[in-house]
């Protein structure tokens, strides 16, 4: 049987080396392979000293996804870490690529820990709903101390290797040939004492007000395993050793069982699969060496910076100088703000625009594999867009429509070369969010469709295929979840109070908190669409508001009363007297509870129709549109995983 780690003398140094493709996920088979590895070492008294390495493009990148859920076979991973710690020889961890949950563990238990520049450290686990569970609370505050253990773990964000060494997670940043490196660090470190190991070195007590400001911030999470995160590392400075880990071991295992880990693992499995569907494994995507977009407004400028940020270059289109004028100031400020958030260096931002080709004539896309149209979503413009299009183009561009509602067939109908056309419906701001709905017609050729997915993985956003229907999955989705906060207020249910039981949900905003921010007016238009061609939309609420002038926050009110230069929201005795002929005078006692759970199960009725209809292909696919595009809570796994729809 062939094993996952090997052992090659170099010397007096062992050079062990864990090869478990594709990730060096911490297996049974590589936690028992590793623990033999540490007995055969400190067995062979010509051994000084052990460096631990890894095959393929990464160290240890965490647990293996495939034991999720399963009862883990001895020896557990807390006991691995012991046990490399407590070797005769101490052990190096020479790390490339990540060190991630239980994989930086391990690296905790090695002596020391040395990486190249490229590499990241991190503890994730509370992205999935638990805490580190091999010592990640107890040691990181002994190796780093108790602030950047606190920030590493609660957050879950990893940490590049320049970083991690500032605080002092790792010992070393290799430059070159990480084995060379990693060898003559060895030889340099055993010339010197060793340092204690991690498990006996002391650990700074904190007053009550540091861990009172850092349960606020773990707070703002919204779900448990950030606070319990943070409540394992205080025990760590508070208790023994063993006492700390004993505790962190029984929180991590109740954890593992919330409701809260088996939703955020559902979504960790979703987004795992959404890039790589299993209808296109077989198809190759087209190559993309440079990309058109027609329309230099919020949404045109936010897919060029997107589109710039993975690389590709960009022309942009815009009807005029003027215009185009625009188009480059608002990209331009796009990368500003994004200098401002130390997200980016002003070197970087040049070269971004650098990237960037202006004009106003559609005959400079004539060499672009990709041309994306966001101009204003009216379907007389956008079509005059694609007849430009198809008379500049190439014959093989791929041609996309970022439309939220119109029917893509409609914008494409009577034009030649239909198995080129394909909808990508951005969200805004399009640099940031992640989701993508791709939507492509009848006649979209498959290797069409495996580009857009192979572009939404390229830009590093959640790709899910729609289908064809009036707002597609997400906005046809929020079209029944208003129209269900609206039943509430005729039922005589307060706005606040449906506002207020979405937030404790998870929902950074409620539904009319969320329509004020951004204009009752564009679904208000959308309907009025409607109604000019004849179908029969009934009055809403909302169109009652918009009609007495009120379209949100822009015109300083909307389902609430804004002040001038402040966005907080308050209650409107003119709203409740433009609504009163149409409110309930019994309100029904419900609890806030109560209208969480009725407006998530008309989200779910309709993510059923949905798929009945083969609008979507999976439940899950609706919960990723939800989380990624409308701020479905993610703990709570989207609105078909929470309703127990999740088929």
């Amino acid at each position: 049987m062939n094993t996952p780690v090997s052992i090659r003398p170099q010397g007096d140094i062992a050079i062990v080396t864990l090869d478990n493709p594709p990730v060096n996920a911490i297996s049974a088979a590589v936690r028992k392979a590793l623990w033999q590895a540490v007995e055969e070492i400190d067995a062979d008294p010509t051994l000084r000293a052990a460096i631990l390495i890894c095959e393929g493009r990464t160290f240890i990148a965490g647990a293996d996804v495939r034991e999720f859920g399963q009862t883990p076979e001895p020896p557990h991973l807390p006991d691995l870490v012991d046990h490399l710690e407590a070797a005769r020889v101490p052990w190096i961890a020479a790390i490339h690529g990540a060190a991630l949950g239980g994989g930086f563990e391990i690296a905790m238990g090695c002596r020391f820990r040395v990486a190249v520049p490229q590499a990241k450290i991190g503890l994730p686990e509370v992205t999935l709903g638990i805490i580190p569970g091999a010592s990640g609370t107890v040691r990181t505050p002994r190796l780093a101390g108790v602030e950047v253990a606190v920030d590493l773990v609660t957050s879950g964000k990893p940490m590049a290797a320049p970083k991690a060494r500032e605080h002092g997670l790792i010992d070393a940043v290799i430059e070159g040939d990480l084995e060379a490196g990693a060898i003559a660090f060895a030889k340099a470190a055993l010339a010197k004492p060793l340092p204690a190991p991690i498990s006996e070195r002391p650990v700074a007590a904190m007053d009550d007000a540091f861990w009172e400001a850092k349960r606020k911030l773990a707070e703002k999470q919204g779900h448990r395993a950030p606070l319990e995160a943070l409540a394992a590392i205080r025990r760590a400075t508070e208790l023994p050793f063993t006492e700390a880990m004993a505790a962190e071991r029984e929180s991590f295992l109740a954890l593992r069982s919330s409701d809260e880990a088996a939703a955020l693992r559902a979504v960790f499995f979703a987004e795992r699969a959404a890039p790589r569907p299993d209808t296109l494994r077989d198809v190759s995507p087209r190559k993309l060496a440079q990309v058109g977009v027609v329309g230099g407004g919020t949404m045109g400028a936010g897919i060029a910076a997107a589109l710039r940020s993975a690389g590709l270059p960009v022309v942009l289109i815009e009807r005029d100088d003027q215009a185009l004028a625009r188009g480059i100031d608002t990209l331009a400020k796009t990368f500003a703000g994004a200098i401002k958030r130390g997200k980016l260096t002003e070197e970087a931002r040049d070269a971004l625009m650098a990237g960037v080709t202006g004009a106003t004539d559609y005959a400079a896309l004539s060499e672009c594999d990709l041309v994306i149209e966001a101009v204003f979503e009216e379907l007389s413009v956008k079509r005059q867009v694609f007849e430009n299009l198809i008379t500049h183009c190439r014959r093989d561009a791929i041609l996309a429509t970022n439309t939220s509602y119109i029917d893509p067939r409609e914008i494409f109908a009577g034009l030649p070369g239909a198995e080129r056309f394909i909808g990508l419906h951005f969200f805004s701001p399009a640099q940031i969010m992640k989701l993508l709905e791709i939507v492509p017609l009848p006649e979209t050729a498959p290797e069409v469709l495996a580009t857009a997915f192979a572009l939404a993985k390229q830009l590093n956003k959640i790709p899910v295929r729609a289908g064809i229907c009036e707002g597609f999955i997400g906005n046809r989705i929020l079209k029944r979840y208003r129209a269900e906060a609206e039943t509430l207020v005729r039922d005589g249910v307060p706005i606040a109070q449906i506002d207020a039981a979405m937030r404790g949900y998870g929902f950074r905003m409620g539904p009319f908190e969320a329509q004020d921010l951004g204009g009752l007016d564009i679904a208000y238009l959308q309907r009025e669409g409607a109604r000019a061609m004849g179908q029969d939309v009934p009055e809403t609420l909302g169109d009652i508001l918009v009609g007495a002038g009120r379209k949100g926050q822009k015109t300083g009110g909307g389902w609430y009363d804004y002040s001038q230069g402040d966005r907080t929201p308050q209650p409107s005795t003119r709203v409740a007297e433009l609504l009163a002929g149409h409110i309930a005078k019994d309100a029904p006692n419900l609890e806030d509870a109560q209208i969480a759970a009725q407006l998530i199960a008309a989200m779910a009725a309709e993510g059923e129709a949905i798929l009945d209809e083969g609008i979507a292909d999976k439940a899950s696919d609706i919960d990723l549109v939800e989380i990624h595009g409308y701020g479905f809570p993610r703990w709570k796994g989207g609105p078909m995983f929470a309703s127990g729809k999740h088929r």
